[in-house]
C-alpha cells in the first residue's frame, strides 16, 4: 500500500486545511519543494500536490511553485486542483508530472475524463470528494446531487488509473479515517482507491492496510506528518507488510 505525503499548495506556500476551508489554512513550510525534499528524504516514493488556488479559481495558479517541487525531488508525484481540459493535462505531464487528479471535471464533464485516458493511458485519477455520500465541486465549494459510488462507478471501463476518495468532514480533523466508506467504494469498483481525510495516526494506516485486499491501492496523509503523530518510517514500515497480516 502507498503512503502518499501530501503538499497543499495556498499563496506559494505548503499548508493544510480544515474540511476544505480556505481560512482555515496552517502554514507548515514556506517553501514547498524543501518540504517535497523532507519527503523524499524520508523514504517516500509519492507526492500528493493540490493546487488549492486552482481549485477554487478553476485553472492552476501555484504553476511555478509545482515546477519548483518537481525540478528539487526525482518523486513521482499527482497532481491535483483546477485541472479542467485537455491542454492542461498535457501540459502538467510534459512537465514532470506523473498522474493528474480531475475532481470537478469529472462530475461536470465526464467525457473530459475518459478522453484524458484515452490520450494519457494510466495518467489519470479520479478525486471523489464526499460530504456524507454527495460529492462536492468547485475546491468543495459546492455539494451536488451525485453519490461517490454512482460517480466511481461511471468511469469503470474509461481506464482510471486510481480514485481518491476524501471524506470532506474528516479532512484535516485528526478524527480518523473513514476506513467502512473507503473499503465499501472500493470492493463496489475495479478501479483501485486512495484513501484521504482524516488519518491521525498509525492506526489508521494500520486499520487501510488491514482491508487493502478490497480495492485500497494506498492513503493521503497530511497533517500526521507535518505535526508528528505519524513516523514517516513506521508508517512505510506498516505499508510494506504483505496484505492480510497487518493488525486492524
Amino acid at each position: 500500500m502507498i503512503i502518499f505525503p501530501a503538499i497543499d499548495l495556498k499563496d506559494g506556500a505548503a499548508v493544510r486545511l480544515r474540511q476544505g476551508e480556505m481560512d482555515t489554512a496552517t502554514v507548515f513550510n514556506s517553501d514547498p519543494a524543501d518540504q517535497a525534499r523532507l519527503f523524499h528524504a524520508a523514504g517516500f516514493e509519492w507526492l500528493h500536490v493540490v493546487d488549492l488556488n486552482g481549485a477554487f479559481e478553476g485553472h492552476p495558479v501555484n504553476r511555478e511553485t509545482v515546477a519548483a517541487i518537481v525540478a528539487s525531488v526525482d518523486l513521482k508525484i499527482q497532481l491535483g486542483g483546477g485541472i479542467r481540459d485537455l491542454k492542461t493535462i498535457e501540459n502538467w505531464l510534459s512537465a514532470g508530472i506523473e498522474r493528474v487528479i480531475l475532481g470537478t471535471a469529472a462530475v461536470k464533464d465526464p467525457e473530459l475524463v475518459k478522453e484524458a485516458c484515452r490520450n494519457f493511458p494510466g495518467k489519470v485519477v479520479v478525486g471523489i470528494d464526499a460530504r456524507g455520500r454527495h460529492v462536492a465541486v468547485e475546491g468543495w465549494a459546492e455539494v451536488s446531487e451525485m453519490e461517490a459510488t454512482d460517480l466511481a462507478r461511471g468511469f469503470e471501463d474509461a481506464g482510471v488509473a486510481a480514485i481518491i476518495y476524501t471524506d470532506i468532514d474528516r479532512d484535516g480533523l485528526l478524527q480518523g479515517a473513514n476506513v467502512p466508506a473507503t473499503a465499501a467504494l472500493a470492493e463496489a469498483i475495479s478501479i483501485p482507491v486512495i484513501a484521504s481525510g482524516g488519518v491521525a495516526s498509525l492506526d489508521d494506516i494500520a486499520a487501510l492496510k488491514a482491508v487493502e485486499e478490497s480495492g485500497i491501492e494506498g492513503v493521503i496523509c497530511g497533517r500526521a506528518l507535518y505535526d508528528g503523530r505519524v513516523n514517516p518510517a513506521a508508517a512505510l514500515a506498516l505499508s510494506a507488510i504483505p496484505s492480510g497480516t497487518a493488525a486492524g
